[in-house]
């Protein structure tokens, strides 16, 4: 086993197919602006739903301002602004079935309200709902008004739900709208990889991480890639962007036994099928 000894984890031999297409596809979704809620990409992988609100850690969001939202919520739960708090609360506290039963209870209030069909949709996907998910994302937008995190979200659910000609087809509507988004992007370039189109994936990879926005997260899909195509050189070299030469080394040794496996792409397939840790358990954090 290869253990972390920095802020960016290390994969493991025998974890490398689970880090590397799935994460909660809510993993690690961090706002880095108020306005537009750019949300970082699972590492070493994973396929991250976009962020809807504003999120805030767990370190920020203490426990009694969750304990505070939930008793205004119990108080007036028709309050949609009040539910949509409370339920990233609950998020960012790593209570992801209690978000889920909230925002629940709003969207059958607000049957059309598409900020609480978007934000419940992605609850579901990050506690491993992934068909209900994919459901409600459907109709938290028009086709006449698409909004391009929905339609990245929606991709990351259909790659979970094994469907990647869709989920590469509304990666590239939510380009349209988001061009160059740096998490779309990568999310498009591990669909091309979950479909053995390696060379496709990493060139889409390349485009992100040259992105001004990209973070280490982005580059090590981009490393895990090329080491997927046997070019361990220049896996290395993308790691060390983020890593210490001795974690670069450590990961790019544990992406050679991976690969040298003679089932690693089925590893890969069967990974995917169980979706990401964090839902298994119950459950963000994949995704986003």
């Amino acid at each position: 086993m290869v253990r972390p000894v920095s802020k960016f984890p290390l994969a493991r031999p025998a974890g490398l197919a689970m880090a590397v297409l799935l994460a909660a596809l809510t993993a690690g979704c961090q706002s880095r602006s108020s306005t537009r809620s750019p949300e970082t990409t699972g590492s070493i992988g994973g396929l991250s739903l976009p962020s809807f609100g504003k999120p805030r850690t767990a370190a920020v969001i203490g426990r009694r301002e969750v304990e505070s939202l939930g008793e205004k919520y119990a108080a007036d739960p028709s309050d949609v602004s009040l539910a949509l708090r409370y339920a990233q609360a609950l998020r960012a506290t790593d209570q992801k079935p209690q978000a889920v039963a909230v925002l629940q209870q709003a969207a059958l209030r607000n049957p059309k309200n598409n900020a609480v069909l978007a934000a419940y949709g992605k609850s579901l996907a990050e506690v491993g709902r992934f068909q209900e998910a994919a459901d409600v994302l459907q109709n938290a937008h028009t086709p006449a008004r698409p909004d391009w995190r929905v339609l990245s979200a929606q991709g990351a659910v259909a790659d979970q739900l094994g469907d990647h000609s869709r989920a590469q087809g509304l990666y590239e509507a939510a380009l349209k709208i988001q061009p160059d988004d740096p998490v779309i992007l990568s999310n498009l370039g591990l669909s091309y990889a979950l479909g053995r189109h390696l060379s496709q994936a990493e060139t889409t990879l390349r485009l992100a991480a040259a992105q001004p926005r990209a973070d280490a997260r982005v580059r090590q899909n981009l490393a895990l890639v090329l080491g997927l195509q046997g070019k361990f050189p220049e896996a290395e070299a993308v790691s060390r962007e983020d890593l210490s030469p001795e974690e670069a080394a450590a990961n790019t040794t544990a992406l050679r036994a991976f690969v040298a496996q003679p089932n690693s792409w089925k590893a890969l397939k069967a990974s995917e099928a169980r979706g990401p840790r964090s839902a298994r358990q119950g459950g963000e954090k994949p995704a986003g």
